[in-house]
């Protein structure tokens, strides 16, 4: 009987057997652990993606919604105060005119603007807040007649006692990274600025979520056909996230960032604070290392006026340097950004935001820019550095930097410029490194009207006349005379000094043995000549009669720092100031004796117009007005008979300053220092390395204070005594007391009760002081 076949799987060990084949044994778990890393991995980058999606929209979030536009102070020149009477020519008028970016036009029917005809002009001023209250625009219209303003009046009739221009803007205190802007309100900007800017750089603002899915695709469709990133297809949105947050490298891992905080910037925000913000902070254009940000700022930048004000060709314009303010800038390529700006008119016009024939109309305007290029931010180096070190006193770094306050200084524009002027024309005449300083002060209230810290006025590194403390020679002598005119019972400016030779024992054992520049000697001389003609030897023994420590107590009254030895050398000005520390000495002369503290600024606002600090005028009395006009007569004579007597060729003969040179061993530092009733000068050339310059004061410095002076209006000293000075008749060779007729007889001012008792030979009795009085008045003028 044939055996019955064995179903498959029954019956023990018998059947087909599942497969056994390793690969079959392994298949399964090696699929679950495939997926079970791919799971993980997806988890991970879930989670990895969501936190950094978080750090993003906390970054956004906190840096948008927190964020305080950094805001750079704003510095302003002195205002130009216009009044019936006062010094002032066409030339110098123009010049300030344009500091404040003034410009000539038409009958001047906008703010900001003038005309001229001859020596009238019409003057249309800006609105302006100053730290006394707001001034409004208005026009004037002043007549010049020999130098003067004759008269001054409102454009529609009636006399004006005091007129006020607003203020030049001459430089910014930025942070860091020098960027400057000026805030608008979104309701602020033209529509069809806002409109055009919207129909050339993203259309669909007002729908999209942050990205353009449909801008992306294209741009990824050029991007592959270039083989390389050519477009972004970013939206305003975009944008903005780029300047605020990220860099301009152009990576698909900074493109990824941008549409993700972009999408979380639109989750946040409404499309207003969007808009009003990328239109403050959009970049613009570069002035000098100044970054300009924003449609207000560039609008004033490039056209000299508010946005508010501008046309549509101009409004265009701004809107084409959107997309590349360097390739677009319309001072190096006006004929591309012309074209820029017809091709953001048509799509404006295509978008319906523009009517054609107004449009048109535009195309064939000019670019419109202002004629001449604005100031730089650091415009006026030397003098900023002042208000820097001035305002840093007061306040944080930050606060300069970021909180848009307004700096009132007292630059005076035209001043500067004469001193700019000054030092380049003589530069050219010198080797190349030789440098100079210069600084000019008002001396009424002791007012820093112009800087200049190098042969370069616009160079931004060493300021010579802050920091370049050099001995400074002859300019100290007037401290020494001055001592000794305080002692009217032994010296009077008649009194006779020894002109013979001297030598002083150091406490080093080495002799010191003063010479005068001449190498000559001249025996007996008047005090007064011997200052005149700066000799060395007598000052030398006048100052060790007197002792060194009674003069180095007047040099310090006067202002001038002193080091912590005094050595006899000091008389002769080995003392180490810079030309500010010297002008600070000799505005204690040309105050009449007050001490009076050189400032740089005056007031200091908030952007809203709050006044945080005023720098008022400080004086104190230092020395009695009578010994001071008797110095003072003195160094009038020293442009003219004396060391300063080459400066007639640009004063004439009779400037009505006083003055005086200073040069130091082996022709090193040549310095010149003179004021007159209302303005003081300190000039100061030399070398870096202290090097010879081969130049006395004579032939350096005071050529440049001549050139400067020349080029400025300024007052003659007044030559009226103070109370209990009266003019009396000396005989020079021995300091007695004389008559008019006496030969060689020279009248000099002497405190009452004075003067010399004893008479010269050749004196008439009776009648000295009387005759003298009406000879000294002729004299000083």
């Amino acid at each position: 009987m044939a055996r019955k076949p064995q179903q498959p799987g029954r019956g023990k060990g018998s059947g087909r057997k599942k497969p056994t084949h390793k690969a079959s044994r392994r298949a399964g778990p090696l699929r679950r652990g495939l997926r079970r890393l791919l799971l993980v991995s997806l988890v991970l980058v879930l989670v990895a993606g969501g936190g950094w999606t978080w750090w993003l929209n906390q970054r956004v979030v906190e840096e948008f919604e927190g964020r305080q536009w950094a805001l750079p102070a704003q510095v302003f020149a002195r205002p130009l105060e216009l009044y019936a009477g006062r010094p002032l020519d066409a030339e110098q008028l123009v010049r300030e005119l344009a500091a404040a970016g003034y410009q000539r036009h038409g009958e001047a029917a906008e703010p900001g603007t003038y005309r001229r005809d001859g020596d009238r002009f019409l003057i249309h001023r800006r609105p302006f807040r100053f730290p006394d209250g707001q001034a409004g625009a208005r026009r004037v219209a002043l007549q010049l007649d020999g130098g003067r303003i004759s008269t001054l009046n409102g454009a529609e009739g009636g006399a004006i006692d005091l007129f006020r221009l607003d203020p030049a803007r001459i430089g910014s205190i930025h942070p860091s990274h020098h960027a400057d802007r000026e805030l608008l309100a979104l309701d602020e900007m033209p529509r069809s600025l806002v409109a055009g800017l919207l129909a050339v750089e993203d259309r669909r603002f007002a729908e999209h979520f942050g990205i353009s899915p449909i801008g992306i695709l294209r741009a990824a469709i050029a991007n592959i056909r270039a083989g390389r990133i050519v477009q972004g297809g970013s939206t305003l949105t975009q944008q903005l996230v780029k300047n605020l947050f990220l860099s301009s490298d152009r990576t698909l891992t900074r493109k990824v960032n941008e549409a993700v905080m972009a999408m979380l910037l639109e989750w946040h925000y409404d499309k207003r604070e969007i808009l009003e913000t990328y239109l403050n902070e959009v970049y613009l254009g570069q002035d000098g290392d100044r970054a300009i940000h924003g449609f207000g700022l560039a609008s004033r930048f490039y056209f000299g006026r508010p946005l508010s004000r501008t046309t549509l060709a101009e409004q265009a314009l701004l809107v084409a340097l959107v997309k590349g303010p360097s390739w677009y800038d319309p001072r190096r390529h006006p004929e591309r950004a012309r074209e820029r700006r017809d091709l953001v008119l048509d799509v404006m016009a295509e978008s319906g935001f523009a009517e054609a024939d107004a449009v048109a109309a535009a195309k064939e305007t000019p670019l419109g820019l202002r004629r001449e290029i604005p100031e730089a931010g650091f415009r006026y180096p030397a003098f900023m550095d002042l208000v820097r070190r001035h305002l840093s006193r007061d306040y944080r770094r930050e606060d300069l930097n970021n909180d848009g306050l307004r700096v009132f200084t007292t630059l005076a524009p035209m001043v500067q410029r004469a001193a700019e002027e000054a030092v380049t024309r003589r530069m050219q005449a010198w080797r190349d490194d030789t440098q100079a300083a210069a600084v000019v002060v008002a001396v009424d209230s002791g007012e820093v009207e112009a800087i200049v810290g190098g042969r370069d006025p616009r160079y931004e590194g060493f300021n010579r006349a802050l920091d370049a403390r050099r001995p400074i020679g002859s300019l100290v002598k007037p401290a020494v005379y001055l001592t000794a005119l305080s002692r009217p019972s032994r010296y009077g400016l008649g009194s006779l000094l020894a002109d013979q030779p001297v030598r002083v024992q150091g406490a080093d054992g080495e002799t010191w043995t003063p010479r005068n520049y001449d190498r000559e000697r001249h025996g007996d001389v008047p005090l007064w000549r011997a200052l005149v003609e700066s000799y060395n030897v007598p000052t030398v023994r006048l100052g060790l009669d007197l002792g060194l420590r009674a003069v180095a107590d007047t040099l310090s009254r006067l202002g001038g720092p002193l080091p912590e030895t005094v050595y006899p050398s000091l008389l002769l000005g080995s003392v180490e100031y810079s030309p500010l520390e010297v002008a600070g000495v000799y505005e204690t002369l040309a105050t009449g004796g007050y001490r009076t503290p050189l400032r740089s600024v005056r007031a200091v606002m908030t952007r809203e117009g709050e006044v945080l600090s005023r720098y008022s005028l400080s004086v104190e009395r230092a020395f009695d007005r009578a010994p001071v006009y008797l110095l003072e007569s003195a160094l009038r004579r020293v442009p003219v008979e004396g060391t300063g007597s080459g400066l007639r060729r640009w004063l004439g003969n009779d400037p009505g300053i006083a003055a005086k040179t200073g040069t130091t061993n082996g022709l090193r530092d040549s310095w010149f220092a003179g004021y007159s009733e209302d303005r003081l000068g300190v000039v100061w050339v030399g070398r870096d390395d202290n090097g010879r310059t081969g130049l006395t004061g004579a032939s350096g410095a005071m050529t440049v204070w001549g050139e400067l002076f020349a080029g400025l209006p300024y007052r003659p000293l007044d030559t009226d005594p103070p109370p209990g000075v009266e003019p009396v008749w000396i005989e020079p060779a021995t300091g007695r007391l004389a008559s008019a007729d006496c030969p060689d007889a020279v009248a000099l001012p002497y405190l009452r009760g004075h003067a010399p008792s004893q008479r010269a030979d050749c004196a008439r009795r009776g009648g000295v002081v009387e005759r003298a009085g009406s000879w000294l008045k002729g004299w000083v003028r």
